[in-house]
């Protein structure tokens, strides 16, 4: 067991009863007498720990289960099955003592008051939380010394901009300075200066308190951006936990190398100097070239050895898949979670 563990998820399954409603008014009428239930399963025996300090970035497309997953760390869902473990503490049986250690911040809702300057949700907060006045005013220095928000607590929640609120919900969420901080699309509709500030805030966080950050977002450029360990869930399943490496180097096999020559030449010249090399050149004449393969089938080194020894070379650069191209790809093929953080959870850690 690490000595930092956090966070303990193990064999986590959430099951959900609904009812499956007929058309029509007779339709209603039997659906009252005689209703058609069943299962939905969002989230399938998902395993996983994090480590304080970590900044863990949770992706899934719309319907995966990482709302729900998030919503059973945080206390809100009770699971159907598997244990959550956060600081010693079960979410959904000590939600009381269990929310003064944690933060939530949702893209699309806000926790302060519509109507109130942003001054009188902090302070109603600073009661909820019972911040004691010297961390309140060390919290709110912090705040405006990385957020910028002392030109904003006088102005009512309803008259700010997207941008300016989100900046102000992070301080709300970070106010009692919790061990760990749930973001569930902290950038959507942002602008890029906007965004680039919630980053940058994220960031020094991180650097500065030490917090725990679980990121859920559909902008994979925060999570580039801001976390090192990746996780992929697709329908309940986990996919992956790993690196933004490791992701790379288990689906992103694909490697475009771009080669710039001195003397113009076509792309067959360029085919002769890898004759027998598992490799595709690209249909181009001039001096700009690019090739394709799957360092699976041969290593990069050898493919530029070939090159620089038949032609006077300029200049060659490795290009390697976008973290889309390779998000994408797990979610055509699937790949099942194995590395030892995912397998290593245990409810006895």
């Amino acid at each position: 067991m690490s000595l930092n563990r956090l966070i303990t998820v193990s064999h986590l399954t959430k099951d959900y009863r609904t009812s499956r409603r007929r058309e029509g008014v007779r339709g209603g009428l039997i659906d009252l007498l005689r209703p058609q239930r069943r299962v939905v399963r969002a989230v399938e025996d998902v395993s996983f720990t994090i480590d304080e300090g970590e900044m863990v970035g949770y992706i899934g497309a719309n319907g995966a289960g990482k709302s729900t997953t998030i919503k059973m760390l945080t206390g809100i869902l009770t699971p159907t099955a598997g244990e959550v473990r956060v600081g010693g503490l079960v979410p959904y049986e000590e939600r009381q003592r269990y929310t003064r250690h944690i933060g939530v911040v949702f893209g699309q809702r806000t926790q302060l008051w519509w109507d109130l300057a942003v001054v009188e949700s902090l302070r109603l907060l600073k009661k909820i939380y019972e911040v004691d006045d010297a961390l309140y005013e060390a919290q709110l220095a912090l705040f405006d010394d990385l957020l910028q928000i002392r030109e904003l607590l006088h102005q009512p929640v309803r008259k700010l901009s997207l941008g300016q609120r989100m900046r102000c919900d992070l301080a709300a969420a970070l106010l009692h300075r919790p061990r760990i901080l749930f973001l569930d699309e902290p950038t959507i509709g942002l602008d890029v200066v906007a965004k680039q500030s919630v980053r940058n805030f994220l960031k020094e966080t991180r650097d500065r308190l030490g917090t725990t950050v679980i990121l859920t977002t559909h902008d994979l450029g925060d999570i580039q951006e801001l976390c090192r360990r990746i996780m992929i869930i697709d329908h309940g399943r986990l996919l992956f936990d790993g690196t933004i490496d490791e992701l790379r180097g288990r689906v992103g096999d694909r490697v475009r190398v771009r080669v710039e020559l001195w003397d113009p030449a076509p792309a067959s010249a360029l085919a002769e100097c890898t004759t027998g090399l598992p490799v595709k050149w690209e249909e181009h004449d001039g001096q700009e070239h690019a090739v394709e393969f799957s360092r699976r089938d041969v290593r990069a080194a050898e493919v530029i050895r070939h090159v620089v020894n038949a032609r006077r070379v300029h200049d060659i650069s490795i290009q390697e898949p976008t973290i889309e191209e390779v998000v994408r790809q797990i979610y055509r093929t699937g790949v099942v979670a194995g590395t030892a953080r995912s397998s290593e959870a245990s409810p006895h850690d």
